[in-house]
Formats: structure tokens, sequence, C-alpha cells
């Protein structure tokens, strides 16, 4: 299986938070990527293209293989605060 997802990379949760009150509220994940995080994939709005599980660390993969496409959420790596969304799954 992998999971194609894309993520914003900020300092702290509450930055996080104010994020994915933006994007809930219609603004686009990608533009917030590209304003807001700090990984080089947000020149490409976040997205980490498809990867395994065991690919990415320990938490940030129990998030993207625990849940299905669509799925947003805040997770707390030894990186950062992610804001992640899940945009495909392959079987």
């Amino acid at each position: 299986m992998k999971v194609k997802a894309s993520h914003i990379l900020v300092g702290s949760k509450d930055k996080a938070e104010e994020i994915m009150k933006k994007i809930e509220g219609g603004e686009s994940f990608s533009t917030m990527a590209q304003k807001y995080s700090k990984c080089p994939s947000g020149k490409k709005g976040g997205d980490l293209g498809f990867f395994k599980r065991g690919q990415m660390v320990p938490a940030f993969d129990k998030f993207c293989f625990g849940n299905k496409k669509g799925a947003m959420g805040i997770v707390n790596t030894e990186f950062g605060w992610h804001v992640i969304k899940i945009t495909d799954v392959k079987k």
C-alpha cells in the first residue's frame, strides 16, 4: 500500500491549528503550504508524492496509514508540527 500526502510544516501547535482552520474555511491547502511551510515541499504546495509505510517518521506514518483519502490532521514530530492531508491511496 502507498499513500500520497501533502503537508505544511510549522514550528508550533497554535500555528498548525490556525492554518488548519483557514483550510477548513476554504483556503487552498497548496497556497497555505507555499506561504507557511518550513519544508522545501512547500514550494510544491506541500506535495510529498507517494510513499510506503516506514518511509516517514513514526507519528507521520501512523496518521497517513491510519486514515482514509481526504483526511486532514495535525501531527507533531521531531521536525515540528505538520498539517497533513492524505490526497491519494494505492493498494
